[in-house]
């Protein structure tokens, strides 16, 4: 069985002893139920990690012997996929598998044709379900670098990110050209738009394409929203870092 991961701040992610304390901690002691001589791997979410071993727990802490601290390198290109609201909680379920798969910033969409709607506390709330999501994810996944949940965009924001990517992509069912076929760079930032169930409008695609975006399919079904992302991403991170 693969060693558990615990995040630690930067500053106190170094050769030597680590303590790891607070709600990290807790889980370590109360819920893992780590003891001495386990293996352990703890990151702090921007690149570095660790590989140690427990030298001691305690009811809400974990104190780690680390030997060495490495900084893994972001993944090139990044890959941006804008993701509209999706009903209920297939949010946090699209988060939480693109996280699996490789995304590196997750960009929370109301298009028009959205049924939900992030208002106030709300938009707060699920704000926040989705960022635990992708942190929860990123640890079970084992990753070094933690994906970015950002801000709620607008449209008109999301076709300025499409202006500034390397490759802007959006997932359209009546695109001709196959999400396979898409030249990925060496670097930079591969935007990718996933719509709602309603789909993509037509003044949004129109605006996408201004923006410099392609439209592909990925395949001869349709998916929902809360999936289709996770899919793309398949595609793309094989493709790029694998092939």
């Amino acid at each position: 069985m693969s060693a558990p991961v615990f995040v630690v701040a930067t500053d106190l992610l170094d050769v030597g002893r680590v303590v790891v304390d607070g709600s990290e901690g807790r889980h370590a002691a109360t819920v893992t139920r780590l003891g001495p001589g386990e293996p352990v791997v703890l990151t702090d979410g921007r690149g570095r990690r660790a590989s140690g071993v427990v030298v001691g727990a305690e009811r809400d802490r974990l104190s780690v012997e680390v030997a060495a601290v490495e900084v893994v390198p972001t993944a090139q290109p990044r890959f941006v996929v804008v993701q509209a609201l999706p009903k209920g909680d297939r949010g946090e379920l699209a988060v939480q598998t693109m996280t699996e798969v490789g995304v590196d910033v997750v960009v929370p969409w109301a298009a028009s044709r959205c049924v939900t709607r992030w208002r106030a506390a709300r938009g707060e709330k699920a704000l926040s379900r989705w960022r635990t999501s992708s942190h929860s994810a990123a640890k079970q996944s084992r990753r070094s670098w933690f994906p970015e949940v950002a801000e709620p965009a607008t449209t008109a924001e999301v076709a300025e990110l499409l202006s500034a990517a390397a490759v802007g992509a959006v997932l359209h069912e009546l695109a001709v050209d196959p999400l396979a076929s898409v030249d990925l760079p060496g670097s930079g930032d591969v935007v990718l738009v996933v719509g709602p169930e309603g789909g993509v409008s037509d003044d949004e695609l129109s605006a996408f394409r201004d923006a410099g975006a392609t439209t592909y399919r990925l395949g001869e079904t349709v998916l929902r929203t809360s999936t289709a992302g996770t899919a793309a991403l398949a595609v793309l991170s094989a493709k790029a870092r694998w092939l």
